[in-house]
């Protein structure tokens, strides 16, 4: 069984794979696990989510970066299309510079697929959110 972490607490939940479409809830919290939007990720949830089995999805960003901002609306409605196969969170590289560092971001936007916690693609620049479907479908296997 896939392992998914809550968007709201972070605790990791154990979804049948059969039963990912059926609008799962957190068993702690009570939240539903995929709500169509990309989590916003933080020191205190980053690798509570990076060690769930579903594949993660992060946009590295900042607020002051314009391709950023056109990108944004573009990765939240790739959300909609790739959950609840994937879990898709944005990391402000400005707030959370350990993180990026950890991942040698140099610019942004940069988005890196996980699986299993391991770094399995990575592309820099902006796209729409039909390329970001494509590229991430094509990457996730």
């Amino acid at each position: 069984m896939p392992t998914v972490a809550c968007p709201d607490c972070a605790s990791t939940n154990r979804v049948r794979q059969e039963r990912l479409g059926d609008n799962p809830r957190c068993g702690r919290c009570g939240s539903p696990l995929f709500q169509g939007k990309p989590v916003t990720l933080t020191a205190a949830n980053f690798d509570r989510h990076l060690a769930a089995e579903t594949p993660l999805l992060v946009d590295f960003w900042a607020a002051w970066c314009g391709p950023c901002k056109v990108m944004a609306p573009q990765f939240e409605a790739a959300a909609k299309a790739l959950e609840p196969r994937m879990r898709l969170g944005k990391l402000d590289t400005e707030a959370e510079q350990q993180i990026a560092g950890r991942y040698g971001i140099r610019g942004i936007p940069t988005m890196i697929l996980f699986r299993g916690g391991e770094e399995i693609a990575r592309t820099s620049g902006a796209m729409s959110a039909a390329q970001i479907v494509e590229w991430a479908r094509s990457r996730a296997g």
